[in-house]
């Protein structure tokens, strides 16, 4: 049974540190996360590598595509998902990996992501959670490691949600908190999936959506998050 803690840091602590860098997986950890997520994507050469956008230029300024380059052109700031995995090691930070694939690498992505699991992922570390927007994502990552928990990412839920959770094997729901409503909720939790949103900073509207069954709140600021639901 998929098991996560009620605070998990996003993309580390990006309130505090540049996103998807161990810099921010470490201060998450120093702000009292036990878990991160992070977003995994590949290079022209095949190497996943923990970047949210396709191109760099918003978090390096530097003005190319990451799927058009290969992993040995990255910048520094930019971690391959095997750093980051050996960071999560010695911090025993556990991780929601969101596979983040570009147009059409959508089951690439995901078998290459599960491989490099396969391989590195410390055995003393909780399990990791696979999620993804891309229902192709999870189906080609349940095929590939069916051992892996996955979620489904929802923006906004619709009526199709659980038959869409259904077609990947998804044990949890990860949606957007400042949609969710307190009737999808209860449905959610009702049908056995673990719910979690993103990306919420406020420690009020934790504390609420914790009171409508929300067992996981993804959060650029943990120690905030954390403290609202102590």
């Amino acid at each position: 049974m998929l098991q996560l803690p009620n605070v998990i840091g996003h993309r580390g602590a990006m309130a505090y540190a540049p996103e998807n860098t161990l810099e921010s997986f470490r201060e998450a950890h120093r702000r009292g996360a036990t878990w991160v997520e992070i977003d995994v994507k590949l290079t022209a050469d095949g190497v996943p590598i923990v970047l949210h956008d396709s191109s760099l230029k918003r978090t390096t300024g530097i003005d190319r595509l990451a799927p058009e380059m290969r992993a040995s052109e990255l910048p520094s700031s930019v971690p391959t998902f095997a750093q980051a995995i050996a960071c999560f090691a010695e911090l025993g930070l556990g991780c929601n990996v969101e596979i983040k694939p570009c147009e059409g690498r959508e089951a690439e992505t995901a078998r290459v992501t599960v491989e490099t699991l396969r391989r590195l992922w410390p055995a003393a570390l909780p399990a990791p959670l696979l999620s993804s927007f891309k229902d192709q994502s999870l189906a080609a990552a349940r095929d590939a490691a069916p051992e892996f928990a996955r979620a489904l990412l929802i923006d906004e839920l619709k009526d199709d949600w659980r038959g869409r959770a259904e077609a990947v094997a998804a044990a949890g729901i990860n949606t957007n908190g400042k949609r969710l409503t307190a009737v999808r909720a209860v449905e959610i939790r009702k049908a056995g999936y673990v719910l979690s949103v993103y990306t919420i900073n406020d420690g009020d509207v934790a504390r609420a959506l914790v009171g409508m069954g929300v067992q996981c709140v993804i959060t650029d600021a943990p120690d905030v998050i954390l403290a609202a639901l102590q």
